[in-house]
């Protein structure tokens, strides 16, 4: 396959992947304005898109620890690794979309791009720092947000413990409109980096572009990527994120926002990709174990930890199993 055609395939994969990941992690930003009805489905997923649109277009920190601190050298990095990492994460994507499973398209994404490079140039290629840093933000998140969701839903209930349940969960659901704003736009800020990276890396290793600095057309096709796929709505796991975990009221749901975007924003400025999906659920379990420990419907919550180990693991075979398929009939 000519390199022209090779780089296009990866690019529309990469737009695939973004559009995915706007229906399946979006749903994980607006599940909890969702189940506690501050916002109609109709309206939280337009104002998630827009808002998810502008969030991707303001910083590019994420896309190139992506591009730059996954390898040891981005031109190692080919056009068949990325076609092979793109697929297992589409594919991985689908699946836990299927099933009604919340999981993580950065997992997914990471674990793929892992897979293929490990098959094609050894263990010696992956930047192991680069890596550990980037692992430790993906399995540090979740634990913050869950230790962080218990000291803000603690602090709320400190704050309006002489008002009445009635009295706060009103203030609260009208408060949670600008949250859950706040929360879509950081979503944005983070998740469609990982895409530009993907491309920019692409653009990069085929000599397209000098450096490893995001082009506008990169950035404005991820975010409007990202957007359109956020107005297709995906609800089988906003049902599952926004009533499963914990029955979410108001305050809850207006706690959980802050702590996520809290928490999605910081990774922003460090540079670091975590998972929205990871993020928004420890918020939730956090928030619920406030409240009371059994109020948290653990079994759910285990079984999703469950997908989320198997995220990466998975899409790095995939996604192996791919680049030799490219390899030995393509190429």
């Amino acid at each position: 396959m000519p390199d022209i055609y090779a780089i296009g395939l990866v690019v529309l994969l990469a737009l695939v992947f973004d559009f995915i990941n706007g229906f399946h992690d979006t749903a994980n930003a607006i599940a909890t304005c969702i189940a506690t009805r501050s916002l109609s489905p109709r309206v939280a997923i337009l104002m998630s898109a827009v808002l998810n649109f502008v969030g991707a277009m303001v910083s590019t920190g994420v896309a190139k620890t992506i591009g730059g601190e996954i390898v040891t050298s981005p031109q190692m990095v080919d056009s068949t690794v990325l076609i092979a990492a793109l697929t297992a994460a589409i594919l991985w994507n689908l699946f836990t979309w299927k099933i009604g499973m919340p999981s993580s398209s950065s997992h997914a994404l990471i674990g793929g791009v892992l897979g293929a490079v490990i098959i094609s140039y050894g263990m010696g290629a992956i930047h192991t720092e680069g890596v550990l840093m980037i692992v430790a933000g993906l399995i540090g998140s979740p634990i913050i947000a869950i230790c962080s969701g218990y000291i803000v839903m603690t602090l709320l209930f400190m704050l309006f413990r002489n008002i009445g349940k009635s009295r706060v969960n009103y203030v609260s659901l009208h408060v949670q409109n600008i949250s859950a704003a706040v929360m879509a736009f950081s979503h944005g800020s983070n998740d469609a980096q990982k895409c530009m990276g993907i491309i920019t890396l692409a653009l990069l290793s085929g000599g397209y572009i000098g450096e490893l600095e995001v082009p506008l057309f990169v950035k404005i096709s991820c975010a409007l990527a990202m957007a359109a796929g956020t107005s297709v709505g995906g609800w089988r796991i906003i049902r599952t994120v926004g009533n499963k975990i914990f029955r979410l009221e108001p305050v809850n749901g207006l706690a959980a926002d802050i702590n996520s975007a809290f928490i999605i924003f910081t990774a922003t400025f460090l540079h670091l990709p975590v998972s929205t999906t990871h993020v928004v659920t420890g918020s939730i379990m956090g928030v619920g174990w406030a409240k009371r420990f059994r109020a948290v419907h653990w079994h759910t919550a285990y079984s999703m930890v469950g997908a989320w180990v198997m995220t990466i693991p998975s899409t790095a075979a995939v996604a192996a199993l791919v680049y030799l398929l490219i390899r030995h009939n393509y190429w």
